[in-house]
């Protein structure tokens, strides 16, 4: 996790994503850059027609909103005494970066992110946008990098107590894999499997035995949701064994088909009080 790379907007959801970011970043000595995408300005006036005063006004607040995200993004590297390097800088220390582009951010953070060890997407509740939910599809099918999704609060720690969703998928393998970084520092990992939530593939107890044999301090532990949907069952589980990390794979179920009906992935991306780092 020595590159991370984290789309920033002029808002408190971005800040407390920044401070989840530091906390990677600080745990691995890494490269943490901001990036900052521009929408492509709309020109509608001709050659010798004035633009209306309402784009102007528009143009002026999208300028103002840019240049306080930078602000704030300058203000946290200098609380935090984090210096500005080119990402060739090597030294064991966290260092930042700062770019603007212009673009759609989903389309950009997709392709760009392909560089990167770890994209990290801050949490816009149960209600976000779509361009939030475009930006965190592109960074999590587009980018081939695993993407952690902050909470809307800024955590307290980050990685030492981990619950993996386990689901016995392709997608959650790939996701325990790319989350390797983490659990082998953790100080307790659980496989965490919820009855009837699961896709034919090795059990929780399988998988467990062959991350102790990596060295992690990991158990297998099977739940019955109850009256719970099995994305509140894993969530109300993470909270009860005091996680700080829940690691899942995304979108086990069509994309389309959680889109009209709910699902795991859905259900936690809207809900989670804890950073999560997804793969898909």
């Amino acid at each position: 996790m020595k590159t991370i790379l984290l789309p920033f907007h002029d808002d408190d959801a971005a800040e407390a994503a920044l401070a989840t970011a530091h906390l990677v970043a600080t745990r691995f000595g890494s490269y943490l850059e901001g990036l900052l995408v521009r929408r492509t300005p709309v020109i509608v006036a001709g050659e010798g027609i004035a633009l209306p005063a309402e784009s102007l006004t528009q143009l002026a607040s999208d300028e103002d909103r840019i240049a306080e995200a930078g602000r704030r993004f300058t203000k946290f590297t200098d609380t935090q005494g984090i210096p500005y390097r080119e990402v060739t800088f090597t030294r064991e220390k966290v260092t930042a970066g700062w770019r603007e582009v212009e673009g759609q951010e989903g389309e950009i953070v997709g392709e760009y992110g392909r560089l990167f060890d770890l994209v990290v997407i801050a949490r816009i509740g149960p209600r976000g946008g779509a361009d939030w939910q475009a930006t965190c599809e592109a960074a999590l099918f587009e980018s081939g990098r695993p993407v952690l999704i902050a909470p809307a609060a800024a955590p307290r720690g980050l990685g030492e107590t981990v619950v993996i969703a386990w689901n016995g998928s392709t997608e959650t393998a790939r996701a325990v894999a790319l989350g390797m970084p983490f659990l082998t520092q953790a100080v307790s990992v659980t496989v965490l499997s919820v009855e009837n939530g699961s896709v034919p593939g090795p059990s929780g107890e399988q998988m467990a035995n062959h991350l102790v044999r990596n060295g992690i301090n990991a158990t297998a532990r099977t739940i019955s949701p109850g009256d719970l949907s099995v994305g509140e069952a894993m969530l109300a589980e993470a909270k009860d064994v005091g996680a700080d990390l829940l690691i899942k794979g995304a979108y086990t179920q069509h994309r389309l088909r959680q889109m009209i009906f709910g699902g795991a992935t859905r259900h936690i991306l809207a809900h989670a009080e804890l950073p999560v780092l997804m793969a898909h």
